[in-house]
């Protein structure tokens, strides 16, 4: 893509990305790309430090979602260009694909409706035998299979510090431990309140240096306080954020040889999420889950880490309990998998026997910032809402690190479509 220039005695157009992890890298390059004078804003003192640092590393093929929706055409576009930017990078990545196994009967429904998905989302999918899935994956036990070939496995921290480096070859600033706290549109543009924030800190603290940014246009991708930061400013989000903790487990090493690359459940119909899988990381081992459960703060990775105002706003929020009360069983199941190994193990040996709550090492967690609505629909899509010259990413989970470079040139044509206005 061309840059366009930017002629001699005209102002720069000024943007504030919020968000350092890899959809706010992403759109900080793009907007540099278009000829943009970019500042990226980011509350902790590194990048990807939350979900982008903290996922699988999976690049998601576009298998599981509704097709014609912006997640299905920009994880498919996005695997491929994900790809692309790697190989330019230098970055580790295998595009080694991946299988999703029905392990009984009762899942071939299942299994046959992620198929015709597939073909429908334009998504490279063959439905395999117990025989021909074991060769892909010895160790398998299914009774149908489907290879799902464009999904594979990246480095996707090592994709945002290129992503980083391009914006700051394109002229574009990264400022590490500052938080926004509110914006104002104005009829040319936004004034940005930010402040200086401790490590993990989302309260203002006295003594702290407050400043305001002028610029023509505001772009947040603040993930797991998407809602927070549009509220304050000025924006009414159409959905309200609740965090999930995945936790994950690390098989042993002696046991590391029963996954070849990624092995995944049909997922249950009647629960939002994809269950426990099995994924070969990019730098060696097996990562085992993750479960579903909720986090007690937005960056609660354990039990322990509770915030009580944060904890009572997900309680306090309508469409929480209508989703708990449509998923009880799988609820409570996630729970017990959570506070029991043997549950864990027991979930993995069904895709791969022999897998014992002994060979499950413990790995760091994730917190997956949900959109939920007030009758307890999850938004599936990804969600943009526009607010004066400010553009707000209010959903985008998984694949949003996929498809990072098509989110961020579809952000990009918003702010452009901002600034013409």
């Amino acid at each position: 893509m061309s840059t366009p220039a930017v002629f001699a005695g005209t102002r720069a157009r000024r943007v504030v990305v919020v968000g350092g992890g890899i959809v706010g890298l992403a759109t900080a390059r793009a907007l540099g790309r278009h000829g943009i004078e970019v500042l990226l804003l980011e509350k902790e003192s590194t990048l990807a430090a939350h979900q982008t640092g903290r996922n699988s590393g999976v690049v998601h093929a576009g298998l599981y979602y509704a097709p014609g929706s912006l997640k299905a055409r920009m994880a498919v576009a996005g695997a491929q260009s994900i790809y692309a930017y790697a190989r330019e990078k230098g970055i580790a990545h295998d595009n080694c694909g991946k299988l999703v196994v029905a392990c009984d009967d009762s899942e071939l429904t299942g299994l046959a409706r992620l198929a015709e998905r597939a073909r429908a989302n334009g998504v490279p999918a063959h439905e395999l035998t117990p025989e021909q899935a074991r060769e892909h994956e010895p160790y398998v036990r299914c009774v149908r299979a489907l290879h799902v070939e464009t999904t594979g496995i990246i480095d996707y921290p090592a994709v945002c510090r290129a992503l980083a480096d391009d914006v700051r070859a394109a002229g574009g600033e990264l400022r590490l431990g500052v938080a926004v706290t509110g914006a104002e549109s104005t009829p040319t543009g936004v004034r940005v309140a930010t402040r200086t924030a401790r490590a993990g800190g989302a309260s203002t603290s006295k003594g702290e240096l407050t400043e305001e940014v002028a610029a023509d246009a505001l772009v947040v991708c603040a993930g797991l306080y998407a809602d927070r930061v549009a509220a304050a400013c000025g924006l009414v989000p159409e959905a309200r954020i609740v965090p999930f903790r995945g936790e994950y487990f690390e098989l042993a090493p002696e046991r590391a040889h029963l996954v070849r690359n990624l092995v995944y459940p049909v997922p249950d119909p009647r629960f939002p999420f994809l269950g426990v899988h099995l994924t070969r990381m990019i730098h060696g081992g097996i990562h085992a889950g993750p479960n579903a459960v909720l986090a007690l703060r937005r960056e609660g990775y354990t039990w322990r880490d509770v915030d009580l105002r944060e904890l009572g706003e997900s309680l306090a929020w309508p469409g929480l309990w209508q989703l708990g009360r449509r998923n009880l069983g799988p609820g409570a199941r996630e729970v017990l998998r959570s506070l029991s190994r043997r549950q864990f193990a027991a979930s993995l040996s069904r895709l791969v026997p022999g897998i014992e709550a002994e060979d499950l090492r413990p790995a760091p967690a994730g917190v997956r910032a949900q959109a939920l609505r007030r009758d307890g629909s999850m938004v599936e899509d990804f969600l943009v809402q526009t607010h004066g010259r400010q553009v707000h990413v209010l959903n985008a989970p998984s694949p949003a690190a996929t498809a990072s470079l098509e989110i961020a040139d579809h952000l990009a044509a918003q702010v452009e479509a901002v600034l013409a206005g």
